[in-house]
């Protein structure tokens, strides 16, 4: 599994937008701090509760994207059809074949689907946090957002720091 420290892919993947518009993307190019988090797959019953919790990262950072193995057409027939997932304000990638999941060696090879994966990315593309949960298991988008926080704090934090605290001495 690619970790800490390491580049995180370049990918090109499909997708749908915020405004539920399919989009076909050439190489995605972080512009600054991103999250990249996978989830097993479109049309299940744990992904929409974090899905929709994933936009609080927005709030610091405009570079948010959800994927799992299904195409571009799966996502927007969901998001149509789900008012909880079409509501969200980041972009849904399609990973069909599951390429970008199997070079980060996140793949579920027994069900065929990705791991919940989740990635912090520096402004550079580097990996500064990685998490990954069996598919059974929701994440916590608040959680997600403190250590993003705390990583572009740029000090040493303690495990439950929050914007405004100090820096361990």
């Amino acid at each position: 599994m690619i970790g800490i420290g390491e580049k995180f892919p370049a990918f090109e993947l499909d997708g749908v937008n915020k405004d539920n518009e399919l989009i076909v993307q050439s190489q995605w190019k972080l512009q600054d701090w991103g999250v990249v988090y996978f989830y097993p797959k479109d049309w299940t019953f744990i992904c929409p509760t974090e899905i929709s919790q994933m936009d609080i990262l927005l709030e610091e950072t405009e570079e948010v994207f959800g994927i799992s193995g299904d195409n571009e057409y799966s996502k927007l027939n969901w998001k149509l059809s789900d008012e909880v997932v079409g509501d969200i304000e980041h972009t849904l990638l399609a990973d069909r074949g599951l390429n970008l999941a199997k070079e980060l060696g996140i793949v579920n090879e027994k069900e065929g689907v990705c791991y919940r994966a989740t990635y912090i990315l520096d402004p550079e593309g580097y990996i500064a946090h990685v998490s990954v949960n069996r598919d059974d298991t929701g994440r916590n988008a608040k959680e997600i957002l403190r250590t993003l926080q705390a990583l572009k704090a740029g000090g040493l934090t303690g495990c439950a720091w929050e914007p405004g605290e100090d820096f361990i001495a």
